[in-house]
């Protein structure tokens, strides 16, 4: 079992910038395939972002291409999701998932293919 803790949201002004964390524990972090999701108030859970567990490999959800990275560090067992020019649009609660994997250049973009969730982080951005 991995758990899975989410950091770093918060209130941003529109055009601003935030760096989210999510720190793992348990089993071995280096072969999760890991993802960022976002909910918003009245909206159904949507992917964000994802990352191979080689870091060889990302994809991203049209609507934050350009603007959010996401990273991973198999050191301290941690992803990110930096955040830039943020728009009020971006407001959700963020979910950081993880599945363990064979394939070190796989990313995964549903919801139905990630095990494990964490409890989530605000991110408020105001206009």
């Amino acid at each position: 079992q991995v758990q899975l803790v989410e950091s770093g949201g918060g209130l941003v002004q529109a055009g601003g910038s935030q760096r989210l964390s999510c720190a793992t524990s348990g089993r071995p972090f280096s072969f999760y395939a890991m993802g960022w999701f976002r909910q918003a108030p009245g909206k159904e859970r949507e992917f964000v972002a994802a990352i191979s567990w080689s870091a060889g490999a990302t994809a991203y959800a049209d609507s934050v291409k350009g603007r959010f990275t996401i990273s991973r560090d198999n050191v301290k067992n941690t992803i990110y999701l930096q955040m830039n020019n943020l728009t009020p649009e971006d407001t959700a609660v963020y979910y950081c998932a993880a599945k363990a994997v064979w394939s070190s250049i796989l990313v995964l973009t549903t919801i139905d293919e990630y095990e494990h969730w964490g409890q989530g982080t605000q991110v408020t951005v105001s206009s």
